[in-house]
């Protein structure tokens, strides 16, 4: 089975070398241009930092513009590392096979060029903001060498994959805050929420692929920690970084903005409704880039946010009466 597998894959390698396209679009395509999207949380940690900091749109524009190009330059970076360090195994995956590095139609000098320059862009664009945002998008590289590179390829050992890489979101997200507010940190609650929740999606990235695949052994070939994951554990793990990060988002919540707990049965909805795309065929969880072609989500996705902005606006006092301590009058 692997064998005739093997196979087909050199077959097309063969195929997709007689038929190249223009290098150029190939080095572009590895920096994965189309995922920027994802770079899209840091907007909660802008619009946080603006509501908490009283900051007018007026002020923020051009930072969030340049924080924005520094941050989709270290991802490109990130990406670059990724698929070329990554094209021996993705020769087993279906859909990833045909990438150019997998195809030998990008060499080895033209990528480390490409990585070098990416970061050295990222970097002079980030410390041009301020050094917090700086040393944020410093952590957001070092975490792509951590999670690709040996000895430490983290994206290898089971679970470790999905906390490892997961960390990106709250590093967005600080990355967000710092845009406005240089001088804090944002709540460490949120951040431990944004890891968390981070990691739901990774996870149910990786059960959406394992299913996709097949055949545990094609996946472990694909992917070193396949070999140890089964569906089971994968939605396990799924439904226990969606309870840590519902608890400390409930934490923040509650201390922050007493308000913003009426957001929560939509919040949870948000939870349900991406696990129940995870088992959807060739799920639109495997490519996080393509969620925005998700409209009826994505329109779920424009109402939690309106909500959560009106929550944060507005005061509701009867809530604080509600829920105030009442212990203390015992």
């Amino acid at each position: 089975m692997i064998d005739e597998e093997q196979s087909t894959v050199h077959k097309t390698e063969e195929t997709l070398v007689a038929n190249s396209r223009p290098k150029l679009f190939d080095y572009i395509a590895i920096a994965r241009p189309d995922h920027w999207t994802k770079n899209l949380f840091i907007l909660p940690g802008v619009f946080l930092a603006m509501l908490v900091s009283k900051t007018s749109w007026q002020k923020v524009l051009f930072p969030l513009l340049i924080g924005m190009s520094a941050t989709c330059l270290a991802a490109s970076a990130n990406y670059t590392i990724n698929e070329w360090l990554d094209r021996h195994f993705d020769r087993f995956h279906p859909k990833k096979r045909t990438r150019p590095s997998v195809s030998g139609r990008v060499k080895a000098f033209g990528i480390y060029l490409q990585y070098i320059l990416l970061i050295a862009s990222s970097l002079l664009l980030a410390a041009f903001l301020n050094w917090p945002f700086f040393f944020a998008t410093l952590f957001l590289l070092v975490m792509g060498v951590i999670y690709n590179v040996q000895p430490f390829r983290s994206k290898d050992r089971v679970y470790l994959d999905v906390i490892s890489e997961s960390i990106n979101n709250p590093i967005r997200l600080c990355m967000g805050w710092f845009v406005v507010i240089s001088t804090l940190m944002p709540p460490s609650s949120l951040i431990l929420a944004y890891w968390l929740g981070g990691a739901f999606l990774m996870a149910v990235k990786r059960y959406a692929e394992f299913r996709t695949i097949g055949s545990r052994e094609i996946a472990g070939l694909y992917r070193q920690s396949f070999k140890t994951y089964s569906e089971e554990s994968l939605l396990c793990s799924s439904v226990f970084y969606a309870m840590g990060s519902t608890l400390f988002l409930g934490v923040f919540l509650i201390k922050y903005r007493i308000e913003l707990l009426l957001s929560f049965p939509l919040i949870a909805g948000l939870f349900t409704w991406y696990l129940r795309m995870g088992m959807d065929e060739d799920s639109p969880a495997q490519h996080p880039e393509k969620l925005l072609s998700q409209r009826a989500f994505m329109l779920y996705v424009l109402c939690l946010t309106l909500t959560f902005v009106a929550l944060f606006v507005f005061d509701i006092p009867i809530l604080h009466k509600l829920l105030r301590n009442t212990f203390s009058e015992l």
